[in-house]
């Protein structure tokens, strides 16, 4: 799974785009144990999901265990840029409920 790190702007946000077209069985334990060291060291973390065509069951455990992660350190996980297939599996599951979604990375980080 190729993630990018950016510096937020703050020192204790992060911004990770997700590099790759599918998050799903194959990938989706390879994605959790590049984003834990990530989640570990920020507070706030917006990842940038512009480039993820296709989300399956594994990686939305994925998604939710990483959310899981920071709500008990209680810092933030927000999701931005979701392309139209990956947000409506979010809205058809209801996932849309739990994770704070944004348009753009912008957006996601105004909010702070």
């Amino acid at each position: 799974m190729n993630l990018h790190l950016e510096k937020g702007p703050t020192p204790d946000s992060a911004v990770i785009a997700i590099r790759s077209g599918n998050l799903d069985a194959r990938n989706a334990k390879a994605f959790k144990e590049s984003l834990q060291p990530m989640l570990d060291q920020h507070r706030l973390v917006v990842l940038d999901m512009s480039q993820l065509d296709f989300v399956d069951s594994s990686g939305l455990g994925a998604l939710l265990s990483s959310l899981r992660v920071m709500n008990n350190k209680e810092g933030e996980l927000r999701l931005c840029a979701m392309t139209k297939p990956v947000l409506a599996l979010f809205e058809l599951v209801r996932m849309h409920r739990l994770f704070a979604i944004y348009d753009t990375r912008e957006e996601a980080l105004a909010a702070l």
